[in-house]
């Protein structure tokens, strides 16, 4: 039987095409060191931009799930918090066949996830992404209005500079955002022309190493 609208039991998983754009970006990805209370399981994002098929920005973003209890993941503190119709959601089970992937991945909702949690933005010219400070507050700004949608946006009056951020066990000096209630970010520039931003939920942080190294895709 067929099902006109949802995704066949044999769709590939659309995460495999992100790593090969994710894979063009001719500097190294960053991510959150590892660490027990973060599971980096491939959640990504890439956008870019070309002229005449020549490759002149790219942005790739990286998202965690979060237990807080790694030694037991049926640990109810491990769960999200969730109204009554999202649980709903993910207990009914469709009348068709999911592929694999889907299914992990609705089972993932049922815990908190660290969304586009550390970006790492590339351009062709030195500066062409914008100030480091910019590209933080719009990192917030994006998390914000997609994660906290009743939160006010942040602009660069609350950005804090040097700040250390270490990337690869060395310190870089760096900016963050400290005012707002739901989030905590940070940013440093890697070069001319890469910049890292990450944004972290308040709530998370007493279990996040806010530390990062290269990771490969």
């Amino acid at each position: 039987m067929r099902f006109e609208g949802v995704l066949g039991e044999h769709e590939p998983d659309p995460r495999l095409e992100l790593l090969e754009q994710a894979r063009r970006m001719p500097v190294p990805v960053i991510g959150l060191v590892p660490q027990p209370h973060l599971e980096d399981w491939g959640a990504i994002g890439v956008a870019s931009g070309t002229r005449d098929e020549v490759l002149e920005s790219c942005e790739v973003s990286l998202g965690y799930t979060l237990w807080r209890n790694p030694d037991d993941p049926d640990d109810p503190v491990n769960l999200a918090e969730l109204d009554e119709p999202q649980r709903r959601a993910l207990e009914e089970e469709p009348p068709w066949p999911r592929p694999q992937w889907l299914v992990g991945q609705v089972q993932r909702m049922r815990y908190p996830m660290l969304w586009e949690c550390v970006r790492t933005r590339w351009s062709q010219e030195p500066g062409g992404a914008g100030t480091v400070e910019a590209l933080l507050v719009a990192h917030v700004n994006h998390v914000l209005v997609n994660q906290f949608q009743d939160a006010p946006p942040v602009d660069e009056r609350c950005v804090e500079p040097r700040i250390p951020v270490v990337v690869d066990g060395t310190p870089r000096d760096g900016f963050r955002i400290d005012t707002d209630p739901h989030v905590y970010g940070v940013a440093t520039a890697l070069g001319a022309r890469t910049v890292l931003t990450a944004v972290v939920p308040r709530d998370a942080l007493p279990y996040v190493r806010v530390v990062f190294e290269s990771r490969a895709v």
